[in-house]
């Protein structure tokens, strides 16, 4: 197999695109696609600040790699979920990766901040494990981008995240989470961070390969927690499709955002709807449709439910 490019030795192939590229090639395609989302989707310019949610995987590692190659000012952003092991290796790679190149790392400890792990408040809370964590990311991901000023929250998801995301919501016809499923997200309203997905257009084995070509160190194991998690069986449904029918998640996903771009031209705008709906938390002033937002009445019930709550 030759490099569509240059005729060298391929190292991967990309049946959806009828290519193959080398190393050097491969590299630039997955800059020049995420350069492509980037300026189409007006996510950021060169003078925006953006913060990159870095987890030590292929993807959000991947992503700071290639914003800083793209000459963008990009900063990284690691929340400690204190998963034993886990997050002690993945805490690791973070700190390698952006000490070796003298990337600014903020880092959030929930031990320290919380209390406690992310296992430990999800027993307190009596909730998935999973949902807790992402209302605890949402939630410091927002807050460190507006206090500390970013411009931009850039999250790794990919081609196949976005996709098996979607046929979730399709199947379970969750259809207020559809306008959420867009690549760029906009700072509706004081109090959110515009976020934004730079490698929507690429594939997670694009971004894998990146990695591997670019020898950038990052955690192969999957999060414990995330075991007989619906989107890990999502994604294996689209991977059989895949390779049936090379380019359906591209055009299961992109389909999509056509019509949600097509639609748009006769409905409100998020910004518009989240205005509408939206207020300053009275608890921490984040913007939430309730009273109390999501973070304060967890870490309300965790703080009733531990172990300082318990008569002694």
């Amino acid at each position: 197999m030759r490099c569509r490019k240059c005729k060298d030795r391929a190292v991967l192939g990309i049946p959806r695109h009828h290519t193959a590229f080398c190393k050097p090639c491969l590299s630039d395609f997955v800059c020049a696609q995420a350069e492509r989302a980037v300026t189409e989707e007006k996510m950021f310019t060169k003078t925006d600040r953006v913060l990159v949610a870095v987890s030590g995987g292929k993807d959000s590692l991947s992503l700071l790699d290639i914003l800083r190659r793209l000459g963008y000012q990009a900063d990284a952003f690691y929340v400690d979920l204190g998963i034993g092991e886990y997050s002690r290796q993945s805490k690791a790679r973070v700190e390698h990766f952006t000490g070796a190149r003298g990337i600014p790392l903020h880092v959030h400890e929930l031990k320290e901040d919380e209390g406690a792990g992310i296992n430990e408040l999800a027993d307190l809370v009596h909730r998935p494990t999973c949902s807790v964590c992402g209302t605890l990311k949402r939630y410091h991901f927002n807050r460190t981008a507006v206090e500390l000023g970013y411009h931009v929250l850039a999250t790794g998801h990919n081609l196949d995240d976005e996709a098996s995301r979607l046929l979730g919501n399709v199947l379970h016809w969750q259809t207020e989470y559809l306008d959420k499923q867009g690549p760029t997200l906009p700072a509706s309203m004081e109090g959110f961070a515009k976020k934004v997905k730079p490698l929507f257009r690429l594939a997670e084995r694009e971004i894998a390969a990146y990695a591997i070509v670019n020898k950038i160190d990052y955690i192969v194991e999957e999060c414990p927690n995330s075991k007989g998690a619906k989107m890990l069986l999502y994604k294996d449904i689209l991977n059989r499709l895949e390779s049936e029918s090379p380019g359906t998640k591209q055009a299961f996903y992109w389909g999509f955002l056509a019509k949600q771009e097509a639609e748009a031209k006769t409905r409100p705008s998020m910004t518009e709807n989240d205005q509408a709906v939206l207020h300053p938390c009275i608890t921490c002033g984040q913007p939430t449709t309730a009273e109390t937002c999501s973070y304060c009445k967890l870490m309300a019930r965790a703080k009733q439910t531990g172990p300082a709550a318990t008569p002694s």
